[in-house]
């Protein structure tokens, strides 16, 4: 099925090519977990009178994400689930659980690296993790920090941990000593962006530490949560990543455990793009009909690679606004659009009527 995707460039494929293959694969996919996951068939049949008209790729329907924190979602046997991961879930919360088949998780790491490349380049960088290296010992169920951190280290070198797997304090010195070794080439700096503001940023402020990183890319990503209840936005968080390491390559991106793999990154402009791996589509609150760019909304996420089990049409928890398609500043063709931050803490809409209804 996703044999096509792999010759395009994630962000530079023409318009018309990509929502002519999006939209025959989002059909596809739609149709094959109505016959592989009764659950799936169940809430089609009870919402949408089975299968839907499918003309635009606003018709292809969609799940709450919050039903994988209370139903499993299998669109392939059980015997052949290989991973399960699950959201970071906080404060005894629910967490979702996402159940990946061989094929599904080698599309999803081999779609992480050919998106990320477009900002990183082909080379293999020297790999600094914002994080503890324990977090990754379990490798067949684990979170989206885990998962996070397993598949961008594929697109580095010699992977560095900074935070002490007991104290999660940074370890200066051992930093200083890696980036002498590598000297000469600029580094890729990976986190979580809560765990790079405090145990990166703040914590190199308050410890004195000053690094020159000018040549280095940082990626982040994971939720902004924390860092706006404090009133720090992404302008805010760059100029303090300059400020302090001299990094100018800073990159946001938003994803998902639900849609491992197809995340959308920020782009030179300082928007999320959706790639061709991907579409994005906001919703109003309380019609659910598709808004035009401009209007803020709930964001309805798509993925190509979700076929062990029925994600690839997500409506999610996150306010959003389209800001336009194959017209951004800086070349990138696709949807690109702003995250707002989490809904209410409430549940969307019709959410218990679908988990009765599966």
């Amino acid at each position: 099925m996703l044999d096509g995707y792999w010759s395009e460039a994630p962000f530079s494929t023409p318009p018309e090519t990509r929502k002519a293959m999006q939209l025959e694969t989002f059909a596809t996919l739609t149709r094959h977990h109505a016959s592989h996951c009764p659950a799936y068939a169940n809430i089609l049949n009870a919402f949408y009178g089975g299968i839907p008209e499918i003309a635009v790729v606003e018709d292809i329907p969609y799940l709450p994400v919050p039903l994988f924190k209370t139903l499993d979602l299998l669109s392939v046997p059980q015997q052949d689930i290989v991973r399960t991961m699950a959201s970071s879930g906080t404060s005894g919360r629910p967490v979702s659980r996402v159940h990946l088949d061989a094929a599904t998780a080698k599309n999803q790491a081999r779609t992480l690296v050919q998106i990320s490349q477009e900002i990183l380049g082909p080379s293999r960088l020297p790999l600094i993790v914002v994080d503890q290296r324990k977090t990754i010992k379990d490798r067949a169920s684990f979170n989206a920090r885990t998962a996070a951190i397993i598949g961008f280290s594929t697109l580095g070198r010699a992977p560095f941990f900074l935070l002490d797997d007991e104290t999660m304090r940074p370890d200066w010195a051992g930093l200083q000593e890696y980036l002498q070794r590598h000297y000469g080439s600029p580094a890729l700096v990976f986190g979580f962006t809560f765990m790079v503001w405090q145990h990166f940023v703040e914590a190199a402020a308050a410890d004195g530490v000053k690094l020159d990183l000018a040549d280095g890319i940082l990626l982040h990503g994971g939720g902004w949560k924390n860092l706006t209840d404090r009133s720090i936005d992404n302008t805010a968080f760059k100029n303090n990543v300059r400020e302090r390491f001299g990094i100018d390559r800073v990159h946001n991106y938003y994803g998902m455990v639900e849609q491992t793999g197809s995340i959308f990154v920020e782009c030179a402009e300082g928007h999320l793009h959706a790639s061709v791996f991907s579409d994005v589509i906001v919703r109003d609150p309380a019609t659910l009909a598709p808004l035009p760019p401009g209007e803020e909304g709930i964001l309805q996420v798509l993925s190509v690679l979700p076929e062990s089990y029925p994600g690839h049409s997500l409506l999610t928890e996150d306010r959003g606004t389209l800001l336009g398609e194959d017209d951004c500043p800086c070349g990138w063709t696709g949807r690109y659009f702003h995250v707002h931050g989490r809904l209410p803490a409430a549940e969307l809409r019709g959410c218990s009527d679908v988990r009765k209804a599966a």
